[in-house]
């Protein structure tokens, strides 16, 4: 039984790492391999209550291979761990058959709550670089979840999430409709270029309809001063759109 799951994980490797070019290679270099191998027997430790020896075999797995995964989770069957620096695995975590975590991924809680407080990540689940779930919450079977993002609400099957926060952007194989059109998204520079522009004529309509018997010295100065300044706004005008084609 031990060893037909030890080959079902090598061969994991060969399916998913188009890099694996042999069984001893996989074996004695993999270390997302050795760290699901020593959290067998740190959860076997962990459900037979030997919770100092559980801990101890976990920590040195984490010394080995950078990859922490706590006694306590719960794995499926095919667990790839590509890479695997910097994982993170909490306690209450329950992880499905055939599920790909890459480096730096934390599956974690958000708190100090009692209970189960980490992700549930059904079959077939795919979690990019750097990503991490947080929270009691449930990644859908198939769903990936995108480098970096940050999840902390439930994500439906068969459906992609990206950004921080996470948002669900591939439903079913259909991109989601964005519920912004960021066409029309606020641009506050702009916004404040305009009601310049807007206090410039009003004082300068205002100026030219001072009594004639004002100082035509004052009333130039004035002028002068709102032709500098309409300048400095135009110029502004012309470095946000050169700014936002370059961003485009």
């Amino acid at each position: 039984m031990v060893m037909e799951r030890m080959k079902e994980d090598i061969q994991c490797v060969f399916d998913r790492d188009p890099a694996a070019r042999s069984r001893i290679e996989v074996v004695v270099t993999y270390s997302g391999l050795h760290a699901i191998w020593f959290h067998r027997v740190a959860h076997w430790l962990f459900k037979r209550e030997h919770y100092f020896l559980a801990r101890a075999t976990s920590q040195f797995s984490r010394w080995v291979t950078g990859i922490e995964i706590h006694p306590g989770a719960q794995l499926g069957r095919r667990l790839f761990i590509d890479h695997g620096m910097g994982v993170v695995i909490g306690e209450t975590c329950e992880i499905g058959d055939d599920v790909t975590i890459y480096q730096g991924v934390t599956l974690g809680g958000t708190g100090k709550e009692q209970g189960k407080r980490h992700p549930t990540l059904e079959d077939g689940v795919l979690i990019a670089a750097g990503a991490k779930v947080l929270g009691s919450i449930t990644i859908g079977e198939n769903s990936k979840v995108g480098a970096g993002s940050v999840v902390l609400k439930d994500v439906p099957a068969n459906s992609t999430v990206v950004g921080i926060p996470g948002k669900v952007v591939i439903s079913n194989g259909v991109r989601v409709k964005d519920q912004f059109d960021h066409g029309g998204m606020p641009d506050p520079v702009a916004d404040t270029c305009r009601r310049l522009q807007q206090q410039i004529d009003q004082l300068t309509g205002q100026v030219n309809t001072l009594d004639e018997t004002a100082e035509p010295q004052f009333i130039t100065a004035i002028k002068n001063q709102l032709s500098a300044l309409e300048k400095r706004i135009q110029s502004l005008q012309q470095q946000v759109t050169k700014l936002q084609g370059s961003v485009s």
